[in-house]
């Protein structure tokens, strides 16, 4: 299986800009990069959807996505287009597939306003990865941020729970010493996305 074609999805509160750094990486390495820039506060899944069907087309792609974008990727491939069967493999960082402890506590408090339409994405109680697209996610324990104030003693990476990150039907769980943004960044995180794209790693 030959993967030629990217598609990259940023997290909450960020766009595309974040991730021209990896974007670039990747791109030296011959592949097509759609870094897909959308409203993380109000998300037009139909605009969204669209436009990676269209980038998909056919061709084998692997979805790379940050935090919440690995939410967004899922919904994409729930809605089963013909295009989503071309999606093989899905690289997660910092994703809470099990959904968002701090997105909880700021729904709990009444904090909607600083969330808005997200939370359709980061409230969801994800049990499993049913899809044929391969699942790797990818978790930080470095823990800056305010998770290791709302849960002492939790492990994460700062922002996002560890156990939010493990799904049963994924296809590896993977670890690194970075915290939630800085795992964009990491040289150690980017070499194992590209050794996940290489063809002797199915």
């Amino acid at each position: 299986m030959t993967i030629r074609r990217i598609v990259v999805l940023h997290g909450l509160y960020m766009s595309g800009f974040v991730m021209r750094p990896l974007c670039a990486k990747l791109k030296k390495r011959g592949f097509d990069i759609l870094n897909f820039s959308y409203n993380t506060l109000d998300p037009d899944k139909t605009a969204i959807f669209t436009t990676l069907d269209d980038f998909i087309g056919h061709q084998d792609t692997a979805l790379v996505c940050h935090s919440m974008g690995g939410l967004v990727a899922r919904a994409y491939l729930e809605q089963h287009s013909v295009a989503s069967q071309s999606v093989k493999k899905v690289i997660t960082l910092g994703t809470p597939h099990k959904g968002s402890a701090i997105a909880k506590h700021m729904h709990n408090k009444g904090l909607n306003m600083l969330l808005k339409n997200s939370i359709e994405f980061l409230l969801t109680d994800n049990q499993d990865w049913p899809f044929s697209a391969k699942l790797y996610s990818i978790a930080g324990d470095l823990p800056l941020g305010f998770m290791p104030i709302l849960q002492k003693g939790s492990r994460s990476d700062g922002t996002v729970l560890l156990e939010e990150t493990q799904l049963p039907g994924m296809a590896e769980h993977k670890i690194f010493h970075v915290s939630h943004t800085s795992m964009i960044y990491s040289r150690q995180v980017t070499q194992y996305i590209n050794s996940l794209l290489t063809d002797d790693h199915q």
